[in-house]
């Protein structure tokens, strides 16, 4: 069933009217009202049903997800990336799809069927995915096509407008083909009401909550944020009322790579703009998380041109942020505390003989890389956490106290580098391993200590005792 009809629906479009009988009214007497309090009935834990969960830990049935980015973040093609991996019950993009394939609508209000076909055909391309593994199970509509969604309508003389019979029919169409995520892109377009007004949008984001609820679907709500400059974006960043942040049981965020991060992770400023990160900023349905999951954006020609000059489309992909440890070993600890040992390294990352050079020299990286001086700074700030080197301070040659790096406890076997899964779950660190990430996530670096001797919050390796802070370190400065 075509979702065009609907657009007729709007003529048949009923006011708004607040149904609680707690309504205060004006007439002169109003009827009697009677409040009754509902007794707690106790129940066995194990008895109560489990959240059904569609996607991942992000998408639950029967319930609304908000997802907010600004403009040209990426959300479109994340989007269909993750229509996909539900439409084929693969983890495409880091999320598992539990029971399997799922089937997937994706209604765009502002994106034509051409721009869809090409954005989607792209990603299939990428994934080697064909007709008969998303026959049945993947719907596209689009506004600009004639597929008109308008949930509500709001004016001066009626006020807020449900628009009923399009509620009715949108949860029949749900429920009739077995509907299990309904995506619109964006919320804005899906309403003619005051988006500034917490009341009406309060009420706007009700409904869709009651459509997913009747439906027994997920839906998402994409929407804009109200400022694009490089401020990250937070649950709060959206456009207009709070009242839809507020309804939501789930509020995806995207961030583009900004420029400390870029330097952070060795990559080209002209390149930063492929990357993004999201995170569930407010999810208090699943465990609570504080990791990012990355993603790039790979390029794939649709061969729909003369000589390989057709379009271009960019396709999600996952992405990992470089690990500083990533190929580290026991002995190569060793031979860095044998280096240490034998000279003489200040702890300032400025100085000539910095004891970075001496982890350089063991690793083969370049200290006047910025990549390679980051990862040289959180590595010693790991070891000198762990123990393995530590920070002294004594008088140089020309008699003034500084600050050395020496060698601290002996590495031994059991000072190696976790598997991954360790470092991007949130496994604490064994004390006594040497070269184990103290970060609590993905790509979050490392905790240190402060010129007092504590440890500092998580993130990358800003260590006064080594001379350079996390601003330092952010903006290159080193």
């Amino acid at each position: 069933m075509s979702a065009r009809p609907f657009a007729a629906l709007a003529a048949e479009a009923t006011p708004f009217r607040p149904s609680s009988p707690l309504v205060g009214s004006a007439k002169a007497d109003p009827a009697p009202v009677s409040v009754v309090a509902t007794p707690y009935v106790w129940r066995d834990p194990t008895t109560i049903k489990p959240r059904e969960w569609v996607y991942g830990r992000s998408i639950q049935r029967g319930h609304v997800r908000a997802i907010l980015a600004p403009g040209a973040a990426g959300k479109t093609i994340l989007s269909v990336g993750e229509a996909l991996a539900m439409a084929t019950g693969r983890n495409l993009l880091g999320q598992e799809v539990p029971g399997g394939p799922k089937r997937v609508w994706l209604w765009n209000l502002e994106d034509d069927g051409e721009e869809l076909a090409r954005i989607i055909q792209a990603a299939c391309k990428h994934w080697s995915i064909g007709p008969e593994h998303i026959r049945d199970q993947l719907y596209v509509d689009s506004a600009l096509e004639g597929a008109i969604l308008k949930l509500a309508t709001s004016t001066a003389a009626e006020g807020l407008t449900i628009n009923r019979p399009l509620v009715s029919a949108l949860t029949d169409e749900l429920q009739g083909r077995g509907i299990d995520y309904l995506h619109v892109d964006p919320f804005v377009s899906s309403h003619a009401a005051n988006e500034n007004d917490n009341m009406e949008i309060d009420a706007i984001a009700k409904e869709w909550a009651l459509v997913a609820k009747n439906a027994k679907a997920g839906v998402g709500l994409a929407h804009h944020v109200s400022k694009a400059g490089a401020a990250e974006v937070t649950a709060l960043s959206g456009r207009g009322a709070i009242a839809l942040i507020n309804a939501c049981r789930s509020v995806l965020v995207l961030n583009r790579m900004g420029e400390d991060e870029a330097k952070r992770y060795g990559i080209d400023d002209e390149k930063r703009r492929r990357y993004f990160r999201t995170y569930d900023d407010k999810n208090n349905r699943a465990p609570p998380s504080d990791k990012s999951d990355w993603f790039t954006m790979a390029s794939v020609s649709l061969g729909n041109g003369e000589n390989d000059e057709g379009d271009n489309m960019g396709v999600v992909i996952p992405w990992s942020p470089p690990d500083a440890f990533e190929g580290i070993s026991v002995e190569h600890l060793r031979q860095v505390q044998a280096a240490i040992e034998a000279g003489s390294y200040k702890a300032h990352h400025s100085a000539t003989d910095w004891a970075g050079n001496a982890i350089a020299d063991v690793l083969g990286l370049n200290v006047n890389d910025k990549g390679d001086k980051a990862r040289i700074l959180r590595m010693l700030g790991t070891w000198i956490e762990n123990d393995m080197l530590r920070v002294e301070e004594s008088k140089d040659g020309n008699r003034q106290m500084k600050k050395f790096v020496v060698v601290g406890r002996a590495a031994d076997d059991h000072s190696a580098t976790p598997k991954s899964s360790v470092a991007s779950q949130g496994v604490a660190a064994e004390p006594s391993s040497a070269t184990l990430h103290p970060a609590p996530f993905r790509g979050a670096g490392v905790a240190v200590v402060d010129s007092e001797g504590g440890k500092t919050d998580r993130y990358v390796a800003g260590n006064p005792a080594l001379g350079v802070s996390d601003r330092d370190l952010s903006k290159g400065r080193f």
